[in-house]
């Protein structure tokens, strides 16, 4: 499935803000993760939790602002009864998400049958910065295995994600990788306990590849001087989406979904109405 969002701001001059007004609307773009795409208490269901950094997080909407990331859209895949609830923030790393209890209040709400998908090192990597950083195969693994261990303490289903590349060229054209070790060493945490991994950070390399430099700062926070009332200068954003990124991205993870969990992708909408369930690996 592609966004609705993708359709509307395919042009290069789709961020207006009466164009981001309705992206909110269209994406159930909430600031609260309790509010995303919930049915009632007491209902039959499950929630898909998220965890992570701004490249997933539920981004502001009014006042206007180009940024989006790809789980505050994520509610449009899914057929209705499956509950989201986005817990990323920006900024983010599992040390920091840890010690400011973030998963704390994850954990309180984890019941057997839920799904908890976990996608950080983009600031894991912020060597400067004690308060985040984790070593690739030292502090950053050993946060990934307790996630896992205690969502299936609470009978609920864990699911890495490698981080998402960053859209960095060098002079040939050719993508640069800017996460190191991170990458593999989610990658091992995935096998070390047998948990269903998406690989979002290969996605991603392909699609910015195959964009190139030029088409694919389409997908990212480019911004006019002037277009956005906050960003006067303009912005030349690498790192975080607008919302036709955010959908592109959100693609990704729908197609690995469907490859590595299968239960939870057949409540994807594309799924839903003939009941087809794809197979795959799920643990």
């Amino acid at each position: 499935m592609i966004c609705v969002v993708r359709s509307i701001c395919g042009r290069r001059r789709f961020q207006t803000g009466i164009l981001l007004l309705a992206a909110g609307t269209l994406c159930g773009c909430v600031t609260k993760p309790e509010a995303a795409n919930r049915v009632e208490a007491g209902q039959p269901g499950f929630t898909l939790f998220m965890i992570g950094d701004s490249t997933m997080a539920d981004k502001p909407v009014i006042p206007p602002n180009p940024e989006r990331g790809w789980g505050q859209l994520l509610p449009l895949y899914f057929e209705n009864g499956v509950r989201i609830e986005n817990h990323a923030v920006n900024g983010r790393s599992t040390k920091s998400f840890i010690d400011q209890n973030r998963w704390q209040a994850v954990t309180n709400r984890l019941h057997p049958g839920d799904y908890v998908i976990i996608q950080f090192g983009h600031n894991d990597e912020k060597s400067k910065d004690p308060g985040r950083y984790t070593g690739p195969f030292g502090g950053f693994k050993a946060n990934l295995a307790r996630f896992i261990s205690e969502t299936r303490e609470h009978g609920a289903t864990p699911i890495l994600a490698t981080p998402i590349a960053r859209r960095k060229f060098d002079d040939h054209g050719k993508l640069v990788d800017t996460h190191g070790d991170y990458v593999p060493a989610v990658r091992e945490v995935a096998r070390e306990q047998q948990t269903a991994l998406l690989e979002m950070n290969a996605r991603s390399v392909e699609l910015f590849a195959s964009m190139g430099p030029e088409r694919s700062k389409k997908l990212f926070d480019w911004i006019d001087p002037g277009e956005f009332q906050q960003y006067p200068q303009g912005l030349s954003d690498d790192t975080h989406f607008n919302a036709y990124g955010a959908s592109r991205i959100c693609d990704l993870a729908a197609v690995e979904i469907e490859a590595q969990v299968p239960r939870l992708a057949a409540r994807l909408k594309r799924h839903s109405a003939s009941g087809t369930n794809p197979g795959g690996p799920e643990k």
